[in-house]
């Protein structure tokens, strides 16, 4: 009689049951993975490199912003040309009118007084002191094209008017002139008797006005 546990039948059976639980372990599994929540779906992040100032699209609008066009430049000794223009007397002082003319290939600009003095000749010594500024004329920015003209008004006291002591006079030859703003000096003949007493203000301009004429 065959032992119940060594028989060909029971080892079939247990071999069964083996691959029946083994299925059963891997069908459980699988209903265990399915339960889990589902993986998240890839993303996809593209970076983009900030455009270049030469290759953006819409040009800022300080790139688009043009600088304002820049007026003639003030007007320099270099391209100037002193004169003298018309004169007269009153009441103890001579006026004389100085003519600027822009001698220049391009527009330039005057504003305020020129700085004037008496001197002994060209790149000679001062006489007296330099001319006070006068208020008669108004400031105004003068533009002068080339070949144009622009003047100022100087006053020179007369020496007979005063006590020799007060004045003490002397001769002067020229005028020595500074265009407003310049340290460039033109110079024009102007002979004439003129106080040089010093720390006295005997010489008076105003600043410059358009065109060659006194009438203000």
């Amino acid at each position: 009689m065959h032992s119940l546990a060594s028989s060909p039948a029971l080892t079939l059976i247990r071999r069964s049951g083996l691959v029946a639980a083994t299925a059963g372990a891997a069908a459980l599994l699988a209903g265990c993975g399915s339960g889990s929540p589902a993986a998240a779906p890839t993303k996809t992040v593209t970076a983009t490199a900030p455009a270049t100032v030469g290759t953006a699209s819409t040009p800022s609008p300080a790139a688009t912003t043009s600088a304002a066009p820049a007026g003639p430049a003030a007007c320099v000794s270099s391209g100037l040309q002193a004169s003298l223009g018309q004169g007269s007397g009153a009441a103890g002082t001579f006026y004389q009118l100085i003519v600027l003319t822009n001698t220049s290939t391009s527009a330039c600009t005057l504003y305020g007084y020129p700085g004037v003095s008496f001197v002994t000749g060209q790149g000679g010594t001062v006489i007296g002191a330099p001319a006070v500024r006068n208020s008669l004329i108004k400031d105004t920015l003068v533009t002068l094209q080339p070949g144009g003209a622009a003047s100022a008004l100087v006053g020179v006291t007369d020496t007979g008017a005063l006590p020799q002591p007060a004045c003490q006079p002397g001769k002067a030859s020229t005028l020595q002139i500074y265009p407003p703003g310049d340290l460039g000096s033109l110079y024009v003949h102007y002979s004439s008797e003129v106080c040089t007493k010093p720390g006295e203000k005997y010489l008076t301009v105003t600043a410059v006005h358009a065109g060659t004429s006194s009438n203000f």
